[in-house]
């Protein structure tokens, strides 16, 4: 389960985040490329834009559910 504390220092503000047990695995990238960014020099994804619309929540939200480390968290 995604730790609030442990967020990377790159996400933007808001609810949804990526924690420090992300494995880089390039699966949020692909399933929401709009919010969704790599820090390459870390070896990390982080939430570069929070979602604006109902589909970019239900792709954040399809990400979520399918981290295998479970990386991604919403607060709120």
């Amino acid at each position: 389960m995604s730790d609030p504390n442990e967020r990377v220092k790159d996400n933007m503000t808001g609810s949804w985040y990526v924690d420090s047990q992300c494995i880089d695995c390039d699966l949020c990238r692909t399933t929401a490329p709009a919010n969704y960014k790599q820090n390459p020099d870390e070896g990390y994804s982080f939430v570069y834009k929070q979602p604006e619309n109902d589909e970019e929540i239900k792709l954040c939200q399809q990400a979520l559910e399918e981290c295998p480390v479970e990386a991604i968290g919403k607060d709120g």
